[in-house]
């Protein structure tokens, strides 16, 4: 195996071009920790800083013949992990607002009886989806979800990690959407 702690940035961005993966490992260790510090900084989210920084990653190998970095490559991957951490906080905020406003709409629009029943069966046809989920996931959702805890809470009550909190939420997330339409299960959501 070849050692290209010696080598410079310009040296190891040529060699990744060629397709050498060890040179970009080099780099990924090279780079990955600062760059995981900044994104922890800016997201406060351990998964999240550690996803962005992979990403990063993942695209500067998938566009190696196509990036053209001419100079310092600190600043190039920080300049992508700026405007990858914008574009989560965009995200956010475009989240945010769609419940914000769905959540106003139905304040101000109360549901009629017949909407209600409607509503209580669904909540039930959901119920009764959960159930087909394994007992972890079903757990790890329903601890998100109904108690409101956090991946970390969740993660440190049910001692596994954050990244399987996060993968079982998803999964469940994935199910219900699927089986329900959007609109019904942001309705679950905000019961």
């Amino acid at each position: 195996m070849y050692h290209y702690s010696d080598y410079t940035d310009q040296q190891l961005l040529r060699l990744v071009v060629a397709n050498n993966s060890v040179a970009y490992t080099a780099l990924y260790e090279r780079y990955s920790d600062m760059l995981y510090k900044h994104a922890l900084s800016k997201l406060n989210d351990v998964e999240e800083a550690k996803d962005v920084v992979q990403e990063l990653f993942v695209n500067l190998w998938d566009k190696r013949h196509q990036i053209h970095i001419e100079h310092h490559l600190p600043a190039y991957l920080y300049r992508a992990l700026r405007n990858k951490i914008l574009n989560i906080y965009a995200h956010r905020k475009v989240k945010t607002l769609h419940l914000a406003s769905l959540q106003e709409f139905l304040d101000q629009h109360p549901l009629p009886t017949d909407y209600k029943t409607r509503e209580k069966q669904l909540y039930e046809l959901i119920e009764n989806e959960l159930q087909s989920l394994p007992k972890k996931t079903q757990e790890i959702f329903r601890l998100s979800r109904n108690q409101q805890l956090s991946h970390k809470e969740i993660a440190i009550k049910l001692h596994i990690s954050e990244k399987t909190v996060k993968n079982q939420v998803n999964t469940a997330l994935k199910q219900l959407r699927s089986k329900f339409g959007l609109f019904f299960f942001l309705l679950y959501l905000l019961k």
